[in-house]
């Protein structure tokens, strides 16, 4: 039960830190969302809407408004699949890669200036506290 605790801690430290950066991202930031489709094209290349969802382990219809958004914004572009003509492919526009890298750009800088306030004691748990997590993840 004692690890339950300490992990429940962590997931609310987590989910507190990530509202904080949504509640102080800049005028034009790219919404959650947006970075999570964005970010999977740029990591994975053209893929299907439903293939982003799957990857990405969204439902696709949370998606839809977001890929019409982005799509209005020219930040990606839709074509239609060689291998299946009903079925739409997305892809990453130069726009889009440079909305990307811009806001990764100022969250990278922000959590800089966050970091810059921590103790040198504070920043080795915090280096300790990333690593354990990387572990977490790659468990069985």
């Amino acid at each position: 039960m004692e690890h339950l605790s300490e992990a429940a801690h962590l997931r609310a430290g987590i989910i507190r830190l990530n509202r904080r950066l949504r509640h102080e991202r800049g005028e034009g930031s790219l919404s959650p969302n947006q970075l999570t489709v964005l970010g999977h094209l740029h990591r994975h290349g053209p893929s299907t809407p439903g293939e982003i969802a799957a990857v990405e382990r969204q439902r696709p219809q949370s998606l839809t408004r977001v890929f019409a958004e982005l799509e209005g914004d020219g930040l990606i572009v839709r074509e239609a699949s060689t291998a299946d003509r009903r079925q739409s492919v997305l892809s990453l526009t130069e726009e889009g890669r440079r909305a990307l890298e811009r806001d990764m750009a100022e969250r990278d800088a922000w959590l800089a200036g966050a970091f810059a306030s921590l103790s040198e004691t504070e920043r080795g748990v915090l280096a300790l506290a990333g690593a354990l997590m990387e572990r977490l993840a790659e468990a069985p």
